[in-house]
């Protein structure tokens, strides 16, 4: 049941155009919430802002580039200028891309840190000092639980992930103290266009609809880290504890069976 009055007036969302981006700006228009919601393809944006019609909330599309700074900037300013003083900011935009490990491709960590790591840094530097002038506001970090430990085949994107994770441990005293609620999303499995594209098998798969509603119950929540679905999450953070003989004796394993395995929110 839709509440009176919103928990979130004005929300910012990156990452928007397709996946947990999409379905949690319909999920918080849903609940009363205006929306602005950016990614690089503007027509993939119309399309939810068209979905988003007659709903309590309104859905403003913004293209954007993350890992234009200075766009960045401008945008956090537009958000503000089209639907008000923004209480809460999601940064979700991240790609994925596979590499071997006997062929280490420095293009392709560029790549993935530009995107997943500076363009997090892009928005965080956009819109903290506005939060901490009010002593207000809510951050919302997506990395993912191939952050908690190396995967093969995905170097590149758990580096990317564990650094958002150590950023937002690092950040969490100092915002707290400033009135600023951070937190960091470790999802698992969820369908998108991206991982449509994965030859092996991903357990415990989430249709974006039901990630988003769990974000969300995260969201409202006051824990640190949120992470879903449970059951996977739990096995995974399992297997981050184990000592390393152990750990890369199960690796090798995976690539035995030439397995790919990582995590991709978008």
């Amino acid at each position: 049941m839709t509440p009176t009055k919103p928990v979130y007036r004005a929300a910012w969302i990156t990452g928007a155009s397709t996946g947990i981006g999409r379905a949690l700006a319909l999920e918080l228009a849903e609940r009363g919430t205006n929306v602005a919601i950016s990614a690089r393809h503007a027509d993939q944006l119309d399309a939810v802002t068209a979905e988003a019609q007659g709903k309590p909330g309104r859905i403003i599309a913004l293209p954007l580039d993350v890992t234009d700074q200075a766009a960045v900037q401008l945008a956090a300013g537009a958000t503000e200028q089209a639907i008000g003083p923004l209480d809460l900011v999601v940064a979700n935009a991240g790609i994925s891309v596979p590499m071997a490990g006997t062929l280490v491709d420095a293009k392709k960590f560029r790549t993935l840190f530009n995107v997943n790591v500076m363009g997090v840094v892009h928005v965080l530097e956009a819109v903290v000092p506005s939060f901490v002038q009010r002593r207000a506001g809510h951050l919302a970090v997506v990395s993912s639980v191939a952050g908690y430990r190396g995967l093969p085949t995905a170097a590149p994107y758990c580096a990317s992930k564990a650094a958002l994770i150590a950023l937002c441990e690092s950040l969490k005293v100092e915002l707290d103290a400033a009135g600023v609620k951070i937190q960091v999303v470790n999802p698992g499995f969820v369908r998108t266009p991206l991982t449509e594209k994965n030859a092996f098998r991903m357990p415990f798969l989430l249709e974006p609809d039901d990630a988003a509603r769990r974000l969300y119950a995260g969201l409202v929540s006051d824990r640190f880290e949120v992470t879903f679905p449970k059951r996977f999450t739990r096995l995974v953070k399992l297997m981050s504890l184990l000592p390393y003989p152990v750990y890369f004796a199960l690796m090798r394993r995976l690539v035995a069976k030439r397995t790919p395995v990582h995590a991709e929110e978008r």
